[in-house]
């Protein structure tokens, strides 16, 4: 690995004599870990259920350290029923830091591709609503599939400027997550490409625009809410600068302590190079991958005030509840319905075709560019009604009344998860499927264990696949 002369003044600089550790530690391999999608299973039963050897990730209650060298989690079917979310250890800090009660309305500014998103609403429980927001319309599709995946109902996912949501969003959110754009030096080892881009963009290019979203996101929180921010970088124009910036924006914002595990390294108000810095930055975090098993990060958690709000930013956000179009019974959609338990009807919203359940908590966002509000359920073809994959992740094996379990390890889920027809007489006489009930014609959710995967329609004990194309798995297992 080259690393640019400029850099490596720089990091000798910020390090001294730990330099060369770090230097070493490029050369040796990433960690890996996966974390546990609480909306679906807790810690302790997938501990019980997992295929693989874990070890606790030390700052998570549910990210677990795995071997890429012994196993492929990517590859197993607990994955794509959404069991867990594949997070490289130190990405995992952000979101388990961020507290997150039942009912708070919370935004992550910069989700793509998912990985805090998704532990957010795990965090919410189904409960409030999460703003997922990215201005690349692109990232945005790699987002949808892993809220749709985690089975997450209670999510806007939204393609918008900072500036527009906080024109919007004035004083609405309890919680907000910036995982903010940048130079990418805690990347160095998990991707060459990184540097060539360290080179041609520096540190600079995204100091501003991490400064841009600092002062919209200032607009958007509420007085007692809280602010998590990070990078995957090192440099202070990036970390200690921003945090005391943001000081700056909003006087009534301060620093949280964050736990400190072994190999952690405050922030060093030394660094900061802003005149007018006076704040104590050691509550913030810096990772290096030559103290810690994971890459390199930073994190710094802010409080606002709520007996003394800033007077700049106490104006409240006059967004009103969304008011769903009232759903009218159509009998091809009863149909389909009738089959499963606990559907919350005054949620139901049709239009154009289209079914979606809409958030209970759901803020009307109209005139922000929305790509998803809620769960898409299905759609209404030629009298018949088609369901979504993302309709069957959000069930489960106990709410729908025709099921095929397949077992972990089985022939069948691979068949299932390829897209191939499946032969139910074939699945039972191989005693492929958990419990010996008999799936019957029509709609059929198929699981691995009781963990819904997608859906299937059968005739005649033959199972046509269902299985979306774009989520199929390809190649060897």
């Amino acid at each position: 690995m080259k690393l640019p002369a400029d850099y490596i003044s720089k990091m000798k600089n910020l390090l001294g004599d730990e330099y060369d550790a770090y230097l070493a530690s490029l050369s040796e391999p990433m960690n890996h870990s996966l974390r546990v999608n609480t909306l679906k299973i807790s810690v302790e039963e997938f501990l019980e259920i997992s295929p693989f050897n874990l070890e606790k990730v030390p700052w998570s209650e549910n990210a677990f350290y795995y071997d890429e060298s012994e196993c492929s989690p990517s590859k197993h079917p607990y994955y794509y029923a959404g069991l867990y979310y594949l997070q490289e250890p130190s990405a995992v800090l952000p979101a388990a830091t961020l507290p997150i009660n039942e009912g708070d309305k919370v935004l992550d500014i910069c989700s793509a591709p998912g990985g805090k998103s998704t532990e957010l609403a795990a965090k919410l429980k189904g409960t409030g609503i999460l703003v997922s927001n990215d201005i690349s319309a692109s990232r945005l599709k790699a987002l949808q599939k892993n809220i749709e995946v985690f089975g997450a109902q209670n999510v806007i996912i939204t393609c918008e400027t900072p500036e527009k949501l906080g024109e919007f969003f004035t004083a609405y959110f309890d919680k907000i997550l910036i995982d903010a754009p940048c130079s990418g030096e805690g990347m160095f080892r998990k991707s060459n490409s990184m540097i060539s881009a360290w080179e041609i963009n520096g540190n600079q290019k995204f100091a501003d625009i991490q400064k841009s979203i600092l002062k919209e996101v200032v607009k958007m929180l509420k007085p007692g809410g809280e602010i998590l921010y990070s990078t995957c970088t090192f440099d202070p124009i990036e970390d200690e600068d921003q945090v005391q910036y943001l000081l700056n924006l909003r006087r009534d914002l301060k620093l949280q302590p964050i736990e400190k595990h072994e190999g952690f390294v405050p922030g060093n108000q030394k660094w900061c190079s802003l005149e007018n810095a006076s704040s104590d930055l050691s509550d913030t975090v810096h990772l290096f991958p030559h103290k810690i098993k994971g890459e390199g990060h930073f994190v710094a958690l802010f409080k606002s005030d709520e007996t003394a709000p800033d007077e700049n930013y106490n104006e409240y956000s006059d967004v009103t509840m969304y008011q769903p179009r009232k759903y009218r019974e159509i009998p091809e959609i009863e149909e389909f319905l009738d089959h499963i338990k606990g559907i919350d009807r005054s949620r139901l919203e049709f239009n154009k075709d289209k079914l979606f359940l809409v958030p209970k908590d759901c803020p009307d966002v109209k005139g922000l560019r929305v790509m998803r509000q809620g769960v898409y359920l299905g759609e209404l073809k030629k009298k018949r009604f088609e369901p979504s994959q993302s309709f069957a992740m959000i069930l489960d094996s106990e709410n729908f009344d025709n099921v095929l379990k397949l077992k972990a390890d089985s022939g069948a889920v691979i068949k299932y998860l390829r897209g191939e027809t499946i032969d139910i007489d074939e699945v039972m006489d191989n005693q492929e499927s958990v419990g010996d009930k008999k799936t019957t014609d029509g709609w059929v959710l198929v699981c691995v264990d009781r963990f819904p995967l997608g859906f299937g329609k059968c005739k005649n004990g033959v199972m046509k696949n269902k299985y979306l194309p774009g989520w199929r798995l390809t190649g060897n297992i």
